[in-house]
């Protein structure tokens, strides 16, 4: 009886992260407080932990990044990559997909990609090299970037207190692990994909855009296109403002990596230290604060942008999704810990595919970590593993309906970035399992060789 009233709870749970997924946007975290209340006040369980921490550090740094995006420093960012990326237009599947990866790293959203794909498409077109092979990389490395960056919610959900931060995991051993994993199965994935698919004046869709007219095939790169910034006073602002962020961003590496720097207290008669996810807050905004001084920027336009709008969907999302998951899975945890805590514990890779799966509904990684790794930790997997299992959670490229992946196949104006006639053989599964399965393996090499 009680099992049958478990996979009832957990047919619930996926029915209602299927329908938040169909409606989009804040859809997701509407849905889930409404699986919340069905678990809470029909089921009786007890509700789980709110990802508070998670939540806050989501608006500290979408601010900063808003308050950046308001400056200019976005675009300014934009056109330095940009006068790279031209400059070696022979390397650009490698070159391409590293700088979205930089640049994802470094903001902690993917949703900066946005401006690079067109840009590494009309590269890759105008030198006749087949677009499809640095965008589906380039578009994969953007969601990778995001596991292992300082600034991602997903980062700050993995080292949370109630997370791994409660088991002695903190921000550097993240970084130490996932960033070295994430270039290494980025260059892999552009070595393979260099070699796959026909070359574009071979490709018979781009044969036809051609024969149409749609394409210019006597085009050329303008190599000799102004992108000398800083000369201007809007962007001699925008630098300001990126110098600002990057400060910031160094100083969350800084205080992640050094726990001695840390602020302490006395509490209860014992030595405390400022906890990160307080660290990131009070730093991000601040630093937000500094971004809009230094770069004569309007308050009203930071929150205007894609990059706020976006931040704030993601923030609603996790509320609901991630306390509807705690709730479930904290609720039935001695089921779990009794039906499979043996096998997740003999074969770990097993909890990576459930990290996958899971992330391919719920697009987005911060929400699967917070409803997964409260069932990983109590199902006793090694915290370490977890960290390493960590780019497992960028599934969402198995279903090509993520914005990032509808941008890539937009901007390609060749048409070899494509959905396949059954939908799921599209360009970005070979790039996404790539990345997925060399990041994972790198990172339990670091694990083990280095802990």
């Amino acid at each position: 009886m009680a099992t049958t009233i478990i996979l009832i709870q957990l047919a619930i749970v996926l029915a209602l992260i299927f329908i938040g997924a169909r409606v989009g946007g804040i859809g997701l975290g509407i849905y889930g407080m409404v699986g919340v209340f069905i678990l809470v006040f029909v089921f009786g369980l007890k509700p789980g932990n709110i990802p508070i921490d998670v939540m806050l550090i989501i608006v500290s740094v979408i601010t900063a990044t808003a308050a950046l995006q308001a400056a200019g420093g976005l675009d300014y960012l934009v056109g330095l990559a940009a006068k790279f990326l031209r400059k070696h237009p022979d390397h650009i599947t490698y070159y391409g997909p590293l700088t979205t990866w930089l640049f994802c790293l470094v903001a902690g959203t993917a949703h900066t990609s946005y401006s690079l794909l067109p840009i590494i498409s009309e590269i890759a077109t105008k030198n006749k090299i087949r677009p499809e092979r640095p965008m589906t990389v380039a578009t994969i490395a953007a969601s990778l970037g995001i596991t292992g960056s300082p600034m991602s919610a997903a980062t700050a959900a993995v080292i949370s207190a109630d997370l791994l931060g409660g088991k002695g995991i903190e921000l550097k051993d993240i970084l130490l692990v996932c960033i070295p994993a994430s270039l290494i199965a980025i260059l892999v994935a552009s070595f393979v994909q260099n070699r796959i698919g026909k070359e574009l004046v071979d490709d018979p869709e781009y044969q036809r855009r051609v024969k149409e007219g749609l394409i210019d095939v006597n085009e050329t790169l303008d190599t000799a296109e102004n992108t000398d910034q800083s000369s201007s006073d809007t962007y001699k602002y925008a630098k300001r403002a990126v110098l600002a962020f990057l400060f910031g961003v160094f100083l969350v590496v800084l205080f992640g990596s050094i726990p001695s720097l840390r602020p302490s207290f006395m509490v209860d008669g014992e030595i405390q230290r400022l906890s990160m996810p307080h660290i990131i807050d009070i730093l991000m905004m601040s630093i937000a604060a500094l971004i809009l001084i230094v770069g004569k920027a309007k308050v009203g336009d930071a929150v205007k942008g894609n990059i706020f709008g976006a931040g704030m969907n993601a923030m609603v999302s996790i509320f609901g999704i991630a306390w509807m998951g705690d709730t479930f899975f904290n609720g039935n945890l001695e089921f779990f810990k009794n039906g499979i805590a043996d096998i997740v514990t003999q074969y770990p890779f097993l909890f990576a595919v459930a990290l996958f799966f899971m992330s391919i509904m719920l697009f987005s990684q911060a929400a699967t970590v917070r409803t997964l790794y409260p069932l990983g930790i109590g199902l006793g997997i090694n915290p370490l593993a977890l960290v390493a299992m960590f780019p497992a959670v960028n599934g969402y490229f198995f279903i090509p309906n993520y914005p990032t992946e509808v941008a890539a196949i937009n901007f390609d104006r060749t048409g070899t970035t494509r959905i396949g006639k059954y939908v799921l053989n599209h360009s970005f599964q070979l790039s996404g399992f790539i990345t997925t399965f060399v990041s994972i393996a790198v990172g339990y090499l670091i694990i083990t060789v280095l802990y």
